[in-house]
């Protein structure tokens, strides 16, 4: 049985130093695993759940994995819509490499529906875009010589309908992590810092309003149908 820890990636208070001393904690103490957050845009709908800043999650982990030596690195998960899956699949089988296998891909669907917009990505499809992504995704890493020579671990987060009938058809399994006691307790100081500047009148009044930052982008999105294979999915 593998032990995961959720690293916040995202929020006041998260910095390098804050990012590094977690993982090293993690590592220190004998946990299997290190999983971070993904997300694109901090659009009003994330920052309630996702303040900024935001470290994204290749670029955080490769930095991470040039930090510890044997913890696992993963994503909790990645939200695999927002990108092609051709350019998922080389940063994946990238870090793989890079971090001598050590990589764990948690994908899932995604949910915040104003991200999917300033992305120029349907939201009513992106089950159906999920399951797309995962099948070229492996097509891709099947070309080794292109891509990667290790095998990428793909563990499929969410628990409706679809997600459970997503997992058993990429041979994953659902991604789950949770923040162990110990690790809070070796890194008080530090939790407690970031609660302090997040419970902050500045920081409580929430993220300024950034809806004209995500309007005419100039792109569209794909026109909705009911019925058939545009019908809003719930995957």
């Amino acid at each position: 049985m593998e032990i995961g820890v959720n690293v916040l990636n995202f929020g006041p208070g998260c910095d390098p130093g804050v990012l590094r001393s977690w993982a090293r904690t993690v590592e220190d103490l004998g946990f299997d695993l290190l999983m971070v957050s993904d997300h694109v845009v901090i659009t009003p709908d994330v920052a309630e759940r996702y303040p900024a800043p935001f470290y994204e999650p290749f670029t955080t982990l490769s930095w991470l994995a040039g930090l510890t030596t044997r913890v696992r690195l993963g994503t909790t998960v990645l939200i695999a819509p927002y990108r092609h899956p051709l350019l998922t699949a080389r940063m994946a089988g990238n870090l793989q490499e890079l971090s001598g296998g050590r990589l764990v891909l948690g994908v899932g669907a995604g949910w915040a529906r104003q991200e999917f917009a300033a992305l120029g990505v349907p939201f009513e499809r992106r089950g159906r875009l999920t399951d797309e992504h995962l099948r070229d995704m492996r097509a891709a890493w099947a070309d080794t010589a292109s891509y990667s020579g290790r095998r990428i671990p793909v563990w499929v987060g969410g628990n409706s309908d679809a997600g459970l009938r997503r997992a058993p058809a990429v041979r994953g399994r659902m991604a789950s992590a949770a923040l162990h006691p110990a690790v809070a307790a070796r890194s008080r100081g530090q939790t407690e810092g970031v609660r302090a500047r997040a419970a902050s009148p500045r920081t409580r009044a929430g993220p300024p309003d950034r809806s004209q930052t995500y309007r005419g982008t100039g792109r569209r999105t794909e026109p909705t149908r009911r019925g058939g294979h545009d019908r809003p999915d719930r995957g």
